[in-house]
């Protein structure tokens, strides 16, 4: 229990029903010094005084001890995204030249929620993960504080680095990528203090690029699978994204964890190979069967609410307890107007987020992941393309959608 926000429901019940900190005290039997203490988090009442006053609150003892749950955290990798425009990709042993150098942020945590705090300031966004002591996790930090997003989370490596990637961009427009884990792969549960998460839902990713929450464990299968289950336990919705890498085993790390989450937002690729399906057929286009086939296995095994899939065509739902299937083509936006396509996922996934969080119908949260993911491409980098819930909403009267004629499913 977090004495803490303990406290501050109590001091909070306690002004909306009228009564000072003595008058409390003598309805508990206590002492006022005792309810003085528990308000300023320094300590919090003994296990037999919940039921008492959760009745004076007229409240349930849950909601004593973690108020009204708002927003969303996002967990899991954070780096720094580290650009260089080159004038072409050297051979072993040659030299190229760097034209210019930018930064940007990188992974799950900071990209998802920049994009959600940026489509909507009213939304809490809290987030969790582990940086390194060094200029690129300042960087890192600083970029999510000033979107007003809560880093009282985030921890730091005393022995590893901020995971970074080198980016050389060449004048085509190509990537290539060199990657350093390092904090990254040092982040575990035990960086978590789940009694303290005051959120709605939880998203965290990606597996297949967190080494100790992919990890096996001997009772849940992984270790995220007994993270998720124990997040679930303490009353909040979890949601996971996934890394596509093509040399991981999907099935092994991805199915323990559906049976401890309530959402699962991940693209076609990694729904599919979860379960040794293609994704796509021999001619590149989207195999629709097969993505469906998987979201079903992928509910069979126990995913609680709703399985969203995107790809660069269109976008899935598949409503677990309703067994409604919702899909819709992606927009389709003149080459001129595209800037990059990094961390488009994201952009989608935050739009999802956004409207589970705001209970959006399937088809409304298709229509706003879809548009959140056009906004990404307005821009090089994973999240100063994100516009405003209003703007968002706006760009089907602007851009229109892709025919299934267009890519024949």
């Amino acid at each position: 229990m977090d004495a803490k926000s303990i406290g501050e429901n109590i001091a909070r019940l306690r002004k909306k029903q009228g009564l000072t900190q003595q008058q409390l005290a003598e309805k508990l039997n206590v002492s006022n010094k005792a309810v003085s203490k528990w308000e300023n988090g320094q300590g919090y009442p003994d296990i037999h005084l919940f039921p008492t006053l959760a009745t004076l609150f007229n409240i349930s003892i849950d909601y004593l001890m973690r108020g009204d749950r708002k927003g969303i955290t996002i967990a899991g990798n954070m780096l720094a995204d580290i650009v260089k425009t080159i004038d072409s990709y050297p051979k072993c042993g040659m030299l190229s030249y760097i034209s210019e150098i930018s930064y940007a942020v990188g992974g799950c945590v900071p990209n998802t929620a920049i994009n959600l705090a940026k489509i909507d300031r009213s939304v809490p966004i809290s987030v969790a993960g582990k940086l390194g002591m060094d200029e690129n996790g300042r960087y890192v930090l600083q970029q999510l504080q000033l979107n007003g997003i809560d880093t009282e989370r985030v921890v730091f490596s005393q022995t590893e680095s901020t995971s970074f990637s080198d980016a050389m961009s060449m004048p085509s427009g190509e990537r290539t990528f060199f990657h350093m884990k390092g904090a990254n792969a040092e982040f575990s549960p035990s960086d978590i203090d789940i009694s303290s998460l005051n959120c709605d839902i939880l998203h965290i990713g990606y597996i297949l690029l967190l080494d100790q929450f992919d990890a096996p464990d001997a009772e849940y299968g992984t270790v995220m699978a007994r993270f998720l289950h124990d997040v679930q336990a303490a009353g909040i919705k979890t949601s996971i994204d996934v890394v596509s890498n093509n040399s991981a085993d999907y099935g092994a790390k991805i199915i323990p964890a559906l049976k401890y989450c309530n959402y699962v937002i991940i693209n076609e690729i990694e729904c599919c190979y979860a379960f040794n399906l293609e994704a796509r057929k021999k001619n590149g286009d989207i195999n629709k069967a097969n993505v469906r086939l998987a979201m079903q296995k992928m509910a069979e095994y126990g995913v609680k609410d709703k399985i969203i899939i995107h790809s660069k065509e269109m976008g899935f739902v598949l409503d677990v307890k309703s067994g409604q299937y919702t899909e819709m083509m992606s927009f389709e936006v003149p080459k001129e107007d595209i800037k990059g396509s990094v961390g488009a996922g994201d952009a989608f996934c935050a739009g999802s987020l956004y409207s589970l969080y705001n209970g959006f119908t399937d088809k409304q949260l298709l229509e706003f992941a879809s548009s959140a993911a056009v906004c990404n491409l307005f821009a090089a980098n994973s999240v100063d393309g994100m516009r405003s819930r209003n703007e968002i909403m706006k760009l089907s009267e602007k851009y229109r959608r892709l025919s299934n004629e267009t890519y024949r499913i």
